[in-house]
């Protein structure tokens, strides 16, 4: 009888070894297929950054060459009406606000109209920074017309943030600011926006900046002061009315 039985054990112990085995192995292929899945997404994810950084950079020189030709146009607009203001000084017609003579004097501190949302802000002007600034908070990114444009709140610690007061503008370019506290940079956006300082109206480019440490919610730096006025430190709201005091 064992002789018997003998053979057919085996042949069971065998089929579930084979069974055993057959799991095994597919659980293996199972987990590689998943590194793989894994590893690939990844790779595509690693593209993708990679493609949108370059784009990021792509519209920073178109936009660099951009701003380079209209100063190029300007000087060189600024040279004719020169020359021909030289010769024919009685048909000189007297500046506009997009011609702003030199002689335009700023205090370290004046009122700042922001266009887009009718509002005015403490700006503190200093030559100190090249770019411009101002404190945004509730930033958020989306898309316009495959365009990358920014909604925030620019905030002065007293007003109120509500759906009345949003700016939205598109993206002009990013930078990246490196802090000791942070070793990879923070990148912000920089957009454009059209503002008014005294007899100054003007577009400029500011850097979108968690300002709340600071004393005033906006900062001209020198770009935006840059052959249109000089700035007096010891003296404050030179442009202000008395009623905005």
């Amino acid at each position: 009888m064992l002789k018997i039985l003998s053979p057919a054990v085996a042949l069971l112990l065998l089929s579930g070894c084979a069974i055993n085995g057959s799991n095994q192995y597919h659980q293996q292929t199972l987990t590689a297929i998943n590194n793989a899945q894994t590893a690939t997404e990844n790779r595509i994810s690693n593209l993708e950054l990679a493609i949108s950084t370059q784009a990021d950079y792509i519209e920073s020189l178109e936009n660099g060459l951009l701003t380079l030709q209209m100063s190029i146009d300007k000087i060189a607009h600024s040279s004719k009406t020169s020359n021909s203001s030289t010769k024919t000084s009685y048909l000189a017609k007297p500046k506009t606000n997009t011609a702003i003579s030199d002689t335009v004097v700023l205090g370290e501190i004046e009122k700042v109209s922001i266009d887009s949302i009718n509002q005015t802000f403490d700006a503190r002007v200093d030559t100190g920074a090249a770019t411009s600034s101002l404190n945004a908070i509730d930033i958020e990114h989306f898309e316009r017309n495959g365009k990358k444009w920014v909604r925030f709140h620019l905030s002065d610690g007293a007003s109120t943030s509500d759906d009345s007061n949003w700016i939205e503008a598109p993206i002009v370019r990013f930078v990246k600011i490196r802090q000791s506290t942070n070793d990879e940079g923070e990148r912000r956006a920089v957009v454009e926006l059209w503002v008014k300082v005294g007899s100054i109206h003007e577009k400029a480019q500011f850097t979108l900046a968690d300002r709340s440490q600071m004393s005033h919610p906006v900062l001209l730096g020198r770009e935006f002061i840059r052959d249109i006025a000089v700035v007096d430190v010891s003296r404050k709201y030179i442009h202000t009315n008395k009623n905005q005091k």
